[in-house]
């Protein structure tokens, strides 16, 4: 008898959504988890198996809220994994993953805070699972959190570390700005690329979000850009002129 083997499931849409302190990571997290989660029900006339989504939170958060502390540098590798384990974890149970934050963020904060660049290999190895990356940017007002915050000083030194590692390292990315539901808005807008031609699945998954790029857009052959709206580039460049 043969055996017929069966198709094997599409690898999940792993997003990561990346920046300074205090740019709306969470918030943006949140809400694009919604609005992925309730896309396809939008459309009744053709109704679709909603997404399977899941959003894993910043594990920093959740530890130094824990220990009451910031972490010393010996406790940053094991922060690296486990944040990367749970983004492993809700990946294979679901369709989509939107992850508040990622290695990248835990080596940027390593090299800025305590010079340490032990970690860079292993943080970009990791980041590279992730199919689509958002940066924030830094267009919104700095909000103290003593948790797990270190000043308005280090979120453009962030900012320019990050920039450079997803260039350098050819991670490909979209900056968000905005405020409210524009920044959501931009977000989804700057998606669309990673649901383009050639996945089905996402395509069905995602119809909204296509369906709402204008008919005469040119086609997107590959997610890889620095920004995906000249709108948010002019709001980071205001905040380095201030």
């Amino acid at each position: 008898m043969t055996e017929v083997s069966k198709p094997s499931a599409p690898a999940p849409l792993r997003i990561a959504i990346v920046g300074a302190e205090s740019t709306g990571k969470t918030t943006l997290a949140r809400e694009l988890a919604v609005a992925l989660a309730e896309g396809p029900s939008q459309r009744l006339d053709a109704p679709r198996p909603a997404a399977r989504v899941a959003l894993v939170p910043e594990f920093l958060r959740e530890w130094c809220v824990a220990h009451g502390r910031t972490p010393r540098p010996d406790e940053q590798a094991a922060i690296l994994a486990e944040q990367h384990a749970r983004i492993d974890a809700a990946s294979a149970a679901h369709d989509i993953v939107v992850a508040d934050t990622t290695a990248l963020m835990t080596h940027v904060y390593s090299e800025l805070l305590f010079g340490d660049r032990s970690l860079i290999d292993t943080a970009i190895a990791q980041h590279r699972t992730m199919a689509a990356t958002l940066l924030t940017a830094l267009d919104l007002p700095w909000v103290p959190d003593p948790a797990v915050r270190d000043g308005e000083h280090v979120r453009r030194p962030v900012d320019d570390l990050l920039r450079a590692l997803l260039l350098q390292h050819r991670l490909p990315f979209a900056v968000v700005s905005g405020r409210g539901p524009a920044r959501l808005a931009q977000a989804l807008a700057a998606l669309r690329p990673a649901m383009g031609a050639g996945r089905s699945r996402r395509s069905a998954l995602f119809s909204t979000l296509t369906a709402g790029a204008p008919a005469d857009a040119r086609p997107v052959r590959r997610w890889l850009c620095e920004c995906c709206d000249p709108a948010a580039e002019r709001a980071v460049a205001r905040a380095r002129s201030r």
